[in-house]
C-alpha cells in the first residue's frame, strides 16, 4: 500500500476512532480515577518530544509504524510507540508531504482531548508530554496557551500541596517526637517518684521499727528502776523493823513465852506458792495475856495480816509485874513456818 492511500485511509478511520478513543477515556475516568502523579520538576532535564529511537527510524519504517498505531489507536500514547510521534518524525524528514501534515492535524483533536484529561487527573508528567507534543504539531494552537496555563498552574498547585504534605508530615513527626519526649519524662518521673516512695517507706519503717526498740528499752529500763526502788524500799523497810525490833527485845528480857501457836496459813497463799512476813506490835498485860497488837508491816501487803493478828492475839506469856509492849515478826513460807 502506498504512503497516500495510507493516510487517506487513516483520515476516514480517525472520526471513528476519534469517537471511540472519546468513550474510552470518558469510561476510564468514571471507572477508577488515578492517584495524582507527581509534579514534573524544574530541574529535571525536559525529555524530547519525540523519543530518539523514533527520530533514528528511516522514512519507510516511520510510515509502517504510523500505520501500525493507528490501526492499534495508539494514536499519541504510549511515549515513543505513538502515531503523533511518527508522523512528526517523518514531518522532520519529509517537510513538504502535505499528507504527513493532514495526518497530524487530524491528530491534534485526540492529543488536545487526551491532554486535558490528564490535567484533570492531575497526571502532569503525562499532559506535560502531550503539551509538548501539541505544541510540536501547531505551536499557534488555540487551546496551547489555556493547557500551558493549567499544567503550570497544576504542578504549582501540586508542588504546594507536596510542600504542605511534607510540612504536615514534618510537624506530625516533630509532634510525635515530643509525645515520645513528654512520655518519656513522665515515666522517668513516675519511676523517681516510686523510688522516692520506696525509700520515704522505707526511712518510715526504720524509724517506726527504731521508736519501737527505743520504747521497748525505756519500758525496760523502767521496769528495772521500779524493781530496783522496791528492792531498796524493802531493804529500808525491812532495816527500820531490825532497828525498831531491838530496843523492844531490850526492853522485855524478862517476857517468857508460855503458848505462842503458829499462823494459820491462807489457803490461797498456799496453792499459788506465796512466801511472807509480818511484823507485829503486841502489848503484854500482867497477866501473860495479849492486850493489844497491830500490824506495822507485811510483805505481801493484805496478804497474811489477818491470819497473823488472830495468831498473837492467843499468844500467851508468864504474868509480868508491869505491861510490856514489844515487837514480832512473822513468817509464812510454804512448807513450815
Amino acid at each position: 500500500m502506498s504512503h497516500v492511500s495510507t493516510i487517506t485511509a487513516a483520515r476516514r478511520w480517525l472520526p471513528v476512532a476519534l469517537v471511540l478513543a472519546l468513550a474510552a477515556c470518558s469510561g476510564k475516568e468514571e471507572s477508577a480515577a488515578p492517584a495524582p502523579a507527581a509534579a514534573p520538576t524544574a530541574a529535571a532535564p525536559a525529555a524530547p518530544v519525540v523519543a530518539a529511537k523514533v527520530q533514528s527510524m528511516g522514512t519507510e519504517q516511520l510510515r509502517e509504524s504510523a500505520s501500525q498505531a493507528l490501526r492499534e489507536n495508539r494514536m499519541y500514547a504510549p511515549a515513543g510507540d505513538n502515531a503523533i510521534e511518527y508522523y512528526l518524525a517523518l514531518r522532520d524528514k519529509t517537510p513538504d508531504d502535505a499528507s504527513v501534515k493532514s495526518a497530524l492535524t487530524d491528530l491534534l483533536p485526540y492529543t488536545l482531548i487526551a491532554a486535558e484529561q490528564h490535567l484533570g487527573r492531575e497526571d502532569y508528567t503525562e499532559a506535560q508530554r502531550l503539551v509538548a507534543l501539541i505544541e510540536k504539531v501547531d505551536a499557534s494552537a488555540p487551546a496551547l496557551p489555556r493547557l500551558k496555563d493549567g499544567l503550570a498552574k497544576g504542578v504549582q498547585n501540586a508542588a504546594k500541596r507536596t510542600e504542605a504534605e511534607a510540612e504536615k508530615a514534618k510537624k506530625d513527626a516533630e509532634d510525635r517526637s515530643k509525645q515520645q519526649t513528654e512520655q518519656q519524662r513522665l515515666a522517668e518521673q513516675r519511676a523517681k517518684e516510686a523510688d522516692a516512695a520506696k525509700q520515704i517507706a522505707a526511712q518510715q519503717d526504720a524509724a517506726r521499727r527504731d521508736n519501737e526498740r527505743q520504747e521497748a528499752e525505756r519500758q525496760a529500763a523502767a521496769r528495772r528502776e521500779a524493781e530496783q526502788k522496791q528492792q531498796q524500799a524493802a531493804a529500808q523497810q525491812a532495816s527500820a523493823a531490825r532497828q525498831a525490833a531491838a530496843p523492844a527485845a531490850a526492853a522485855a528480857p524478862n517476857l517468857r513465852p508460855v503458848s505462842t501457836p503458829a499462823p494459820r496459813y491462807p489457803s490461797e497463799a498456799l496453792r499459788a506458792g506465796t512466801s511472807g512476813e509480818v511484823l507485829v506490835e503486841i502489848t503484854v498485860g500482867t497477866d501473860g495475856s495479849v492486850i493489844n497488837a497491830r500490824v506495822l508491816r507485811a510483805t505481801p501487803s493484805r496478804v497474811f495480816d489477818r491470819e497473823a493478828m488472830n495468831a498473837v492475839k492467843r499468844w500467851r506469856f508468864e504474868p509480868v509485874s508491869a505491861p510490856v509492849t514489844t515487837r514480832r515478826t512473822l513468817v509464812f513460807a510454804p512448807g513450815g513456818t
